[in-house]
């Protein structure tokens, strides 16, 4: 692997990083199975798109693409909890509207951003770096102020209920709280973050596409789970940094796989989902192999 083709897998797995803490969120701290992010992650690149082909500026275009993802997550929420809709049958009611929504958004299967200002062109404008460092750091410092927020909101009183809400619903209902109101802020906080990623992929790809949240979830899922294999998750810190190091590890493991050859055999994009499920595979069979060899020995 080049060093160019490592610093883009860091880049992209800084990307999608808020992606799969907003996976994280969902599935593991509130144990709610969202597939809502398959379309709050293009809309957030297309509510980013308009904003900037606008005239609005970059920033505040991330601002209100994550307002719209906060939505599309509270009526997946609302869905659960106030009309009493299956989670899984909910969110994915809300994906596939999504997909229309994304549609009337933009006017267009796609949108361009060629010859427009990004939050990338400014960072690089401003720190002087090469563009194949500069964009990563750029992200990383984005995830890094998300992941501290959230730590530190996960420590606070209506953190501590944000916890428990997932871990024993019934027992934080008998102390009188509200648990639809959590699951509905829950879910709406993490396709919050799953939109301000797509706006930060689009701003960085130049481009924003209907379809470019297919697969979002199993890239999610299989991002958190390589995390928590190989750093943890003995606590919500650990598990959060894990979570965001899992999307990095994913991204590499998806470019070494890409560069892979093995005689007249070389695997190419259309393959991703097949290495995707081979990682996941991979990274839950592990834990049980490594407790069966430690029992052995």
């Amino acid at each position: 692997m080049t060093s160019y083709a490592l610093f883009g897998a860091i880049e992209q797995g800084f990307a999608y990083g808020l992606m799969v803490i907003g996976v994280y969120l969902t599935f593991r701290v509130l144990d709610f199975p969202d597939l809502t992010v398959d379309g709050s992650l293009p809309l957030g690149a297309a509510v980013s798109a308009v904003a900037i082909t606008s005239g609005y500026s970059p920033v505040l275009a991330i601002l209100l693409a994550a307002c719209a993802g906060f939505i599309a997550g509270s009526i997946t929420g609302i869905l659960n909890t106030k009309f009493k809709i299956l989670h899984l049958l909910s969110s994915i009611l809300t994906m596939i509207a999504l997909y229309s929504i994304n549609l009337r958004i933009m006017g267009r299967p796609n949108m361009t951003l060629l010859g427009q200002d990004t939050i990338v062109d400014w960072f690089i404008e401003t720190t002087g770096l090469l563009p194949h460092l500069s964009t990563p750091a750029l992200f990383f410092i984005i995830c890094a102020c998300a992941v501290t927020l959230l730590i530190w909101f996960l420590h606070t009183e209506q953190g501590l209920i944000f916890l428990a809400t997932g871990d024993n619903k019934q027992m934080i209902t008998s102390q009188g709280v509200n648990t639809d109101n959590v699951i509905i802020f829950g879910v709406g906080l993490s396709n919050a973050l799953v939109a301000i990623s797509g706006a930060l992929v689009a701003q960085n790809q130049g481009a924003a596409d209907v379809n470019m949240g297919v697969g979002t979830i199993i890239a999610g899922l299989a991002s958190v789970i390589i995390g928590e294999t190989i750093f943890g998750d003995k606590t919500i810190s650990r598990a959060l940094i894990a979570a965001l190091l899992g999307s990095v590890l994913y991204r590499i493991a998806i470019a070494l796989a890409l560069g892979l050859k093995l005689g007249d055999f070389a695997i190419t994009p259309s393959d991703l989902n097949l290495i995707t499920a081979l990682l996941v595979i991979i990274a839950l069979v592990m834990p049980r192999v490594k407790q069966k060899f430690m029992a052995r020995s």
